[in-house]
């Protein structure tokens, strides 16, 4: 089941944002369907939101960093499979995450503030690494998933609009801490952004 979590408080008139993607590590199915791509429709088609919906491909090397090949193809795969379930580019912001530089630039600045042990605490990396046998996910990218989740969510906020970031329950610990990161950022260099 997906959760949508606002992360920061919209001012009125405000459209909100919605972010949202899939790392491309397979072709998408059913289950993609009902689960997320049926919601994003019907968020891009509500004209009190602004959708930016993208292919994580950069997520995707994270665990699939040995063999990169599928990659592209998968990514050019879930684009089509993203319009033929109906996203519409003119309705919504549709992206293929590596071609926008500043999410790897944040993801640098972000993981300079980040503490080791929060990112070691996460529920679904310690479950990763006790379940996954067939591919090695002892590596800093693996580890900083949530840190470059952060960057993804951070880019796109809008001060004064709030954000909505719609994930399925495994992606949950991730959307918080990336509200610990943000705040922790915030206060090393004096930014006011309020992720409450």
């Amino acid at each position: 089941m997906a959760r949508s979590l606002g992360l920061e408080k919209g001012a009125e008139g405000k459209k909100s944002r919605v972010l949202s993607g899939m790392r491309p590590t397979g072709r998408l199915h059913i289950g993609h369907y009902f689960g997320a791509l049926q919601n994003w429709v019907r968020l891009q088609n509500d004209p009190a939101y602004d959708c930016f919906y993208f292919i994580a491909d950069w997520h995707a090397l994270t665990s699939d960093y040995a063999d990169t090949s599928p990659i592209a193809e998968n990514t050019l795969q879930i684009m089509i499979d993203y319009l033929a379930a109906g996203l519409d580019p003119a309705k919504s912001v549709i992206f293929q995450q590596s071609v926008i530089p500043e999410h790897a630039e944040l993801h640098l600045l972000l993981s300079m503030v980040t503490p080791l042990g929060w990112l070691e605490r996460v529920p679904t990396y310690k479950e990763a690494l006790e379940n996954v046998k067939d591919k090695d996910l002892h590596n800093y990218g693996f580890l900083g998933y949530p840190i470059l989740q952060c960057a993804d969510i951070v880019i796109y906020g809008e001060p004064g609009a709030q954000l909505f970031v719609p994930v399925g329950e495994d992606q949950v610990s991730h959307v918080e801490i990336s509200r610990e990161i943000v705040r922790r950022f915030s206060i090393f260099y004096g930014l006011d952004v309020d992720y409450s």
